[in-house]
């Protein structure tokens, strides 16, 4: 019997620095080397090639995904600087006619075609031999495809990690079952259930993707289709750092955000948080800062800040790149800053789809040491999370028990007496661990996940 350990791996977002869908990934990497797998990794330009293994990467072969691709690999090799935008404009011009004709006639979200070339490289490796298991992860969709291609040609043992929920939900009651109006919404759903009749095992982030994913495809889970589980994917600390500093209380009080925002996922719920308090305790004015880490502000935290005139309050340092003065790199800035905060804030959105979603901030705000003010919607899974770590728990749309948890923050850190997180940080390693486990004892770990 076959060992099964050389893995192809389908991702088209590897190496991107900062992008969750990468990291998902990459941190796994040395955690299957030590296991003894041998990989073999397809991505797109967009990320910086792997030296341990062979990492082959491929240019898309339709022109909205060559447009994304190429502007990532030109920022890579010469920075954002007047050749990134001579160039990058130049590309969109001449593929604008080409793009326009893509979406007219099929309507997909830009990367699908970046499956094409990883499906050709792919299947030759399979038939010389060289491959047991292809190991789809994403992220873009395209993974996917390209993963359910070389099933249908080669036979060969599928696995699956999907990232994100492929199937959008619009409300509580709706399962997603219903025919989408948009044609990129129909290809996931039809993905989906592609997916769980050809792979051999497939795995979602939390219990919520998998209860709509078997509500969608009662096949789950049954012979002859896929074995469908839950793996919490955890985060390596970020930077390499394992040892939390020891906090020190200053004359401000700390709130610190990371990552993407957004009107769905907006600093304006903080500051309208800040702007009750304020009339409580006015002498807080000069002493809580609000900061932005990682992302442009969105429309709703600017238009907060005009209302308020908060322009003192919240202070936004943008993306942390790389520092060529201490050569520390953007992962390491962070969790500096994340450990110099007094209160990370998780900010978990208001679409109906947070119900199968957990940011994957939350696994590296475990490890700083730091407490957490967790905004949650829907899904009792992170509820439970926060709660069993000490942190302060928030849900979405309560105004007041927005307005109360921070009025706690305030008054437990003007007496010295933020709460210490609970708990263990959640490693990648675990992760490994159960996805290793299923794959190599699919019989066993049927029975345990089922």
């Amino acid at each position: 019997m076959p060992t099964e350990n050389r893995w192809l791996i389908l991702s088209h977002g590897f190496n991107m620095d900062g992008r969750a869908a990468s990291q998902t990934i990459t941190d796994k990497i040395p955690y299957l080397l030590e296991a003894g797998i041998h990989p073999v990794v397809f991505s797109a330009i967009t990320g910086i090639k792997d030296q341990r293994f062979p990492h082959h990467q491929y240019l898309a072969w339709g022109p909205a995904a060559f447009r994304f691709d190429f502007r990532h690999w030109i920022a890579n090799q010469y920075g954002r600087g007047l050749l990134y935008k001579v160039l990058t404009r130049t590309v969109s011009i001449v593929l604008a006619p080409f793009i326009a004709l893509e979406k007219l006639f099929l309507g997909y979200s830009s990367q699908w075609s970046w499956a094409m070339p990883a499906f050709i490289h792919g299947r030759k490796l399979i038939r010389d031999g060289k491959i047991d298991v292809v190991y789809s992860t994403g992220g873009a969709w395209s993974a996917h495809l390209a993963g359910l291609w070389l099933k249908k040609a080669t036979g060969v043992k599928w696995i699956v990690e999907v990232h994100d929920p492929l199937v959008i939900r619009k409300s509580a009651v709706d399962e997603g079952s219903a025919k989408p109006k948009n044609r990129d919404a129909q290809f996931r759903q039809y993905l989906e259930k592609q997916i769980i009749s050809h792979a051999d095992v497939v795995w979602w982030f939390t219990d919520g993707a998998v209860r709509y994913a078997k509500a969608r495809n009662p096949n789950l889970n049954t012979p002859g289709n896929a074995h469908g589980f839950m793996v919490l994917p955890g985060a390596n600390p970020p930077g390499g750092a394992t040892a939390t500093k020891v906090h020190q209380y200053s004359e401000t009080l700390n709130l610190c955000h990371f990552g993407s925002l957004a009107k769905d996922r907006s600093l304006s719920t903080i500051l309208n948080a800040v702007n009750t308090l304020l009339k409580k305790y006015p002498q807080a004015r000069k002493h809580l800062r609000v900061h932005a880490y990682g992302a442009p502000l969105d429309e709703l935290t600017i238009d907060a800040i005009k209302q308020y005139g908060f322009e003192d309050v919240l202070i936004a340092h943008g993306r942390l790149e790389k520092d060529p003065l201490t050569g520390k790199s953007g992962r390491e800035r962070v969790v500096e800053r994340m450990q110099d905060a007094d209160v990370l804030i998780l900010l978990h959105g208001n679409d109906e789809w947070c119900a199968e979603y957990i940011p994957s901030k939350f696994y590296e705000y475990l490890w700083t040491g730091r407490p957490i003010w967790g905004i949650v919607h829907h899904n009792p899974q992170l509820d439970q999370m926060l709660s069993d770590r000490g942190a302060y728990l928030s849900h979405e749309g309560d105004l007041e028990g927005i307005n109360t948890a921070l009025e706690r923050i305030w008054l437990d850190w003007e007496q010295k007496c933020l709460p210490a997180p609970r708990g263990e940080a959640i490693g990648v390693d675990q992760a490994v661990a159960t996805i290793l486990g299923v794959v190599q004892n699919p019989v066993n770990s049927l029975n345990h996940h089922s």
